[in-house]
């Protein structure tokens, strides 16, 4: 292994164990347990909260006009300037930011129709505690901070050791095992946000960061502990948070293997295919030695403060820009169509019989909430919350609302929202998907229980 000066030590393990503190490791504040980053964005957000929708309205706004505006400049591919990133996008996404302005602009001043302003809607997400406000703290902070993760060689060393465990089971390179841990022990969306960033810097193939995407992005512990008390059963959640994680390394091993995920390229952003040559151990190195000289070099390379700087307030910018207007206006219309219409009533309907067979009480009741998730996931356990009664369906519906993990107003809306490979029907069918895999395994775990 080659030699490396002291600081280079310091740089590769400070920045690290700090960025681990900060994303990955809960710690208590009160009475609740959070990963330092949501904690910082929840005081933010609370000291701002006045503020928080207005100044979410105008950068909405000041991102759909842009894009309007960069439609009719031709992109400089050789050396794009950092506002042709963040306002060139194509006619879809251009049209879907200026959707989501008129939103944010007709719930900040109530004006248009009621079923986009009412506060169950669009006023659920422009709130002043509501999603698009707190997005915009839990984006500057973990856009400053990513680079803790990214730039100092903590990916480089974990990923070499975990190939072994997360290739063969999981399809995926072994650095996305950080996603998965920031994810499911922080927060979901910071792990889209760092998953979005690795497959733009060119470390994921397109396959990679759509089966991380809609793989790994579950809600946090902390939000899941939100979900079962809602219902009025934290007495139970170690066994519900136990069968979300035996759930989810299931779905992790099979949705990979199948439409749509299965079928995306093995290609890079860039367009180079997929060798797996660089997963290859060298001569003379065993998957320890390999990843800290990998972490190493990675270190020394990364010395400059003001770059580091520099890149974390591009990420916040590229974060406020590129994800907020499109999780205005899928979320709104997810919403919409959950609070007005009987869509998701009738989606649920095919589920009736599925939970009959498998022996969950108020079946007819519960198949609405099978569905809904995928506007929001709190409207399965809003709906479920005094309308049923039975401990195992309710058991039941709060699991499955974790595990179905695509749900619009956020996770969802954060994917379109990114640059990753994946469409509104692809999320739908892995929605659905997720669902009809858990159920049973769901259902016989709430039999035991109960």
């Amino acid at each position: 292994m080659k030699k490396f000066s002291i600081s280079t030590w310091f740089y590769f393990l400070i920045p690290s164990i700090l960025g681990i503190v900060l994303f990955m490791i809960p710690l208590k504040f009160g009475n609740e347990w959070k990963v330092p980053i949501a904690k910082f964005a929840d005081i933010l957000s609370v000291a701002l909260e006045p503020l928080m929708p207005m100044t979410a309205m105008i950068i909405i706004v000041i991102a759909a006009l842009g894009s309007v505006l960069y439609l009719f400049v031709r992109a400089d591919h050789a050396k794009p300037s950092f506002a042709m990133t963040l306002f060139k996008v194509s006619p879809f996404w251009t049209i879907t930011r200026v959707i989501g302005a008129v939103f944010a602009v007709m719930v900040t001043f109530q004006i248009g129709p009621e079923a986009i302003v009412n506060e169950n809607t669009g006023g659920l997400l422009l709130a002043p505690d509501g999603l698009v406000s707190f997005l915009f703290t839990i984006f500057l902070f973990a856009g400053l901070f990513l680079p803790l993760l990214l730039n100092f060689g903590l990916l480089e060393f974990f990923g070499t050791m975990m190939v072994k465990v997360m290739r063969p089971l999981f399809k995926l390179p072994g650095r996305s095992s950080i996603d998965a841990l920031t994810s499911w022990i922080g927060d979901g969306t910071i792990g889209v946000l760092l998953t979005s960033k690795q497959y733009e810097d060119g470390y994921y193939t397109k396959k990679e960061a759509a089966i991380i995407g809609t793989t790994f992005s579950v809600v946090s512990i902390t939000f899941s502990l939100v979900i079962i008390d809602t219902v009025g059963m934290s007495a139970y959640f170690l066994p519900f948070y136990g069968t979300v994680l035996l759930t989810g390394l299931i779905l992790a091993f099979v949705m990979p293997r199948i439409y749509p995920l299965a079928g995306k390229q093995e290609e890079y952003i860039d367009g180079r295919p997929f060798t797996g040559d660089d997963e290859k151990l060298p001569e003379g190195y065993n998957v320890f030695s390999h990843g800290l000289e990998k972490a190493l070099e990675t270190a020394n390379k990364n010395r400059s403060l003001g770059k580091v700087v520099s890149e974390g307030m591009k990420n916040v910018f590229d974060m406020w820009i590129g994800v907020a207007p499109v999780v205005m206006a899928f979320g709104t219309v997810a919403l919409v169509l959950a609070e007005y219409t009987s869509l998701f009533t009738i989606l649920g309907k095919p589920f009736e019989p599925i939970l009959s067979v498998l022996g969950i009480p108020e079946a007819q009741a519960a198949a609405q909430t099978m569905v809904v998730g995928f506007a929001d996931m709190f409207l399965p356990v809003i709906l479920a919350d005094g309308a049923i009664t039975s401990e195992l369906t309710l058991f039941v519906i709060a699991t499955i609302s974790v595990v179905q993990l695509i749900y619009m107003s956020e996770v969802g809306g954060l994917l379109l929202g990114s640059k990753i490979p994946i469409n509104i029907l692809d999320l739908l069918i892995i929605f659905l998907l997720r669902t009809l895999i858990a159920l049973p395994i769901v259902a016989g775990v709430a039999h035991l229980l109960f």
